[in-house]
């Protein structure tokens, strides 16, 4: 399975400011709003939803069948503490994979250099600055199939 994580900070906990072994490396893929949305409305959450199944067989079989996941896990400030809201994570198998490589990702930049200036910053206690450094992030707005599919409740 392949993830997309939308989030820069979510990212930068995952993998320690790009420290931490074998995750030295943080690429931003840059990928199409058709390919992004196809994967949402393709999706199945990773974690059983009554709202959304009658019972945990029928979620099992979805999740089973999905060529996609989405999870969601908790925002992470700049010290990469948790916050309230939620960031989704993304994941991608079979047919959704070949469709992400072929098709969906329309530009990779290496941000491993960002990731060291800004953890630098908050290190010296410059939050402001480190702040000024992030790449912008907005509230993606769901459609409405993908919202009734994956989005949090």
């Amino acid at each position: 399975m392949t993830w997309i994580k939308p989030s820069f900070l979510w990212m930068m906990y995952r993998c320690g400011w790009a420290t931490k072994t074998d995750q030295e490396r943080v690429l931003a893929v840059e990928m199409s709003r058709e390919g992004f949305e196809w994967a949402l409305s393709h999706a199945c959450l990773s974690h059983f939803d009554r709202s959304r199944f009658a019972t945990e067989a029928g979620w099992r079989e979805a999740l089973r069948s999905s060529p996609v996941r989405v999870q969601w896990d908790p925002e992470r400030d700049l010290g990469l503490n948790p916050l309230p809201q939620r960031a989704i994570q993304i994941g991608l198998s079979g047919p959704a994979v070949d469709r992400y490589v072929d098709d969906w990702i329309t530009g990779i930049r290496d941000v491993t250099p960002l990731a060291h200036a800004i953890r630098r910053k908050v290190a010296d206690g410059d939050l402001e600055a480190a702040r000024a450094l992030l790449p912008p992030e907005r509230v993606y707005p769901l459609p409405a199939e993908a919202a009734d599919r994956v989005g949090p409740r």
